[in-house]
Formats: C-alpha cells, structure tokens, sequence
C-alpha cells in the first residue's frame, strides 16, 4: 500500500512538473511574441492603424480552437492534445519568422492566428494538472501551472533583445529572432510533454472517479449534455468567476497605460504599475491555490471579487504612481483568485468524460471575454474617462461575488447529476 501511495507521488510530481515547464517555455514564446507583433504588424501593413490587428487576430485563434481542443483532449486524452497546441505554436512561429523576411503582413497574420490557437490549447494544461490530483489538491495543481505564467512575463521580454541580436548576427531582421526562437521553444515543450506527461492524466482522473470512497462525482458513463451541465450551480459560478474576472482584468489593464501617458506619466512608471499588475495576476499563485484547497473555492471566489472591487476603485482615486500600481495590484491578484479557484470549482462539478467538452467552452468564453473587454476598454475610455471605466469593473466583479454567495454555497450539488 505504501509502495502504491509512493508511486502515485512520483507520477503526479512528473506530471505537474512537465507541466510547469511546458507552460512557463510555452508562456514565454507567446509574451516574446506580443511584445514585438504590434511593431511588425505596423512595418509589415504600413499602416499604423492596423497596429492592433495582430493581438486581435491572437484572441480570435484562442477563442475558436479552445472548444474543439476541449472535445478533442476529452476523447484522445490530454497528452496528446496539449502536444499538439505546442506544434501549432511552432508552426505559427516560423510562419511569422518567415513572413518578416518575405515582408508579408497576411502571412503574418496567418502565423499568428495558429499561435492564438496554440494559446487557446496549452492554456487547458491547468485543467491537465487538475486531472492529476485528488479534488482536495486541484486548486494547488492548478495554481503551479498558472504560476508558470510568471516566468513567460518575466522571461519573454527579456529574450527579444538577445534573440534579435543572435537574429542580426545571422543576417536576419531582428524581429525575427523572437519568432524563431519562439520556435524552439515550443519545439521542446513538445519533446518535453511527449515524453513525460505519462500516464495521461486523464486516465489518472478516471482512476479517482471510479473510487466511491473519495470521490463524490457520478460513474463516468453518466455524462450529461452541455445545457444540462450548465445548469448546475457549481458550474455557472465557477465560469462566471473566470469570464467576467477576465472581462474585469482586460477592461482595465488594457487602458491603463494610455491614461497614464495622458497625464505626462514616463515609461519607468509605466512600466512600474504594469509590473506590479502582473506580479498580482501571476506572482502569489501557489499562495492562491492553498487558501482555495483550504478555505473553499466560493469563498476565495468571494475575497477575489472584492480585491477586483477595490483594485477598480483605487486605481483612478489618484495620479501617483504608488496608488495605480496598488490598484492594478489589486486587480491582477483578484484576477488570480477568480481565476484559479473558479477553474477549481469547474473540475470539481463534472466528471472526467463531461471535463474536455465543459472546459474548453468556458476556455472559448473567457478569451470571448478577453476580446470584449479589450475592444470595448479604448471607446469607454476615449467616451466617458477612466473613472468610469473603472466603476464599470467595479460594478461587473459583483457578478462573480453574487454566483459565489448564491450558488457556491451549496457544496452539496457538486456534481449529483441533478439540476
């Protein structure tokens, strides 16, 4: 018994562990990515107003392939699956390298909707993670892959300007170099997933399901329908956490740095209050997942929606650099809480052969929300002011703070099968 239980503490640790590093390389190849596309978007069209096109055309490719890839990992398992969101990637790096050199803007348009959709596939690694791990450890497992997004944040700008002078030195254009070694990124995320994510993690949550003792989901030949499943309270809350958590995020983040360039703000505070931003939706990730697996995923949902609350408050009260790196503090950290615990509750409310289907449409509508809050935060701001824009997201965490006192209570309706 005790040989078993040493066992099973090897697999799940290589499993997280692959994770962890497919996600963090994977992470930073996206973020190399965006770093440099707006410019290349610009040079390659001519037209600075096509400047946004690129990141639109990344959020377009992660919200349709998130669904299919959702079905896809569900029926052929998650291995699988995520190893090839990694070769899309790869496949779209060199398209956009490619295209810099032969100064096509539709081929690099092209290039980036096949890394959007990479975005859209490895993004369900979280989900993957909590495949692995008995329901009382899904928050943790899926909060260490999400962490892994602090070393893309990190590391992916970092890696432009070395990667564009090793472009250079070859006789390249620089902005090629985070494009093909964005490539060899994804390229040994693959090797990695291909060869360590083993067994798939799929069967080890088929495994769980199939013991009554420790677990409270229905068989898993008792798969529901999509509308049936989204009927279920533990469900609605926990997408709405994650959909208009992300809405909330994106709607000020977005903006953010233009408001501040409007009121004479340098690029050092700038950059300060972005930073600190990004540290609260990524940095205290595994803090996050240990107050979920502890104090309830309702309640977490509750004490992230008050931090978006505040952080939407604080942010516009005044000009200081001080008081808006708190108030995006606030709001990456609320973000994260949302987010972690709200995919927590998702895992935790269907059963292994509902997951695939189930996460990849709350995977399509959070990039859905992305697209929303990112297209509608530059009318808001430029027609009514920051200040509203920010009582706007404010009044939108309520969502997410309602779902987790009306329905995230009733712990008992996890997953019984009954609406």
């Amino acid at each position: 018994m005790e040989q078993t239980i040493l066992d099973h503490a090897v697999v799940t640790r290589r499993i997280i562990g692959a994770l962890f590093v497919t996600q963090s390389l994977a992470s930073a190849a996206f973020i190399a990515n965006i770093a440099v596309n707006a410019i290349v978007g610009a040079q390659l069209s001519g037209n600075d107003a096509l400047a946004g096109l690129p990141a639109t055309l990344m959020l377009a490719g992660a919200a349709l392939s998130a669904y299919p890839a959702g079905r896809a990992m569900q029926r052929f398992g998650r291995r699988p699956g995520l190893t090839v969101g990694m070769l899309l990637g790869l496949a779209g790096m060199l398209i956009d390298g490619v295209a810099v050199i032969s100064h096509s803007f539709w081929l690099f348009l092209v290039g980036l909707f096949l890394v959007g959709m990479a975005r859209g596939i490895t993004d369900q690694s979280r989900y993957a993670a909590a495949d692995a791990v008995p329901p009382a450890r899904r928050a943790g497992a899926i909060s260490t892959v999400v962490f892994a997004g602090t070393i893309g944040a990190v590391g992916g700008p970092l890696l432009v300007g070395p990667l564009g002078r090793i472009a250079a030195a070859g006789g390249l254009p620089d902005l090629t170099g985070p494009m093909f070694g964005g490539a060899l990124l994804f390229a040994l995320a693959a090797l990695i997933l291909f060869a360590f994510l083993r067994p798939d993690p799929r069967v080890l949550a088929i495994q769980q399901a199939n013991q009554p003792v420790t677990t409270t989901m229905t068989p898993l030949t008792a798969t529901r329908s999509l509308p049936t499943i989204l009927r279920v309270p533990l469900v609605r809350a926990g997408l709405i956490s994650m959909v208009l958590g992300q809405v909330v995020m994106v709607l000020v983040m977005s903006v953010t740095s233009l408001h501040m360039s409007h009121h004479h703000h340098g690029l050092d505070s700038i950059s300060l209050v972005i930073g600190a931003h990004t540290f609260g939706m990524f940095g205290l990730s595994m803090i996050t997942g240990r107050i979920a697996d502890r104090l309830g995923r309702p309640l977490t949902i509750i004490a992230g929606a008050f931090l978006l609350i505040a952080g939407a408050l604080i942010a516009p009260a005044s000009l200081l650099t001080p008081w808006l790196a708190l108030g995006l503090f606030l709001v990456g950290l609320g973000w994260n809480f949302c987010y972690i615990a709200g995919s927590s509750l998702l895992a935790d409310a269907i059963t292994p052969g509902e997951r695939g289907a189930v996460q990849g449409a709350s995977d399509l509508l959070v990039n859905l929300g992305s697209a929303l809050g990112s297209l509608s935060s530059g009318f808001i701001l430029a027609g009514f002011g920051y200040l509203v824009l920010c009582i706007i997201g404010a009044v939108l965490s309520l969502a997410p703070l309602s779902a987790a006192l009306w329905w995230g209570q009733s712990s008992r309706q996890v997953v019984t099968g009954a609406d």
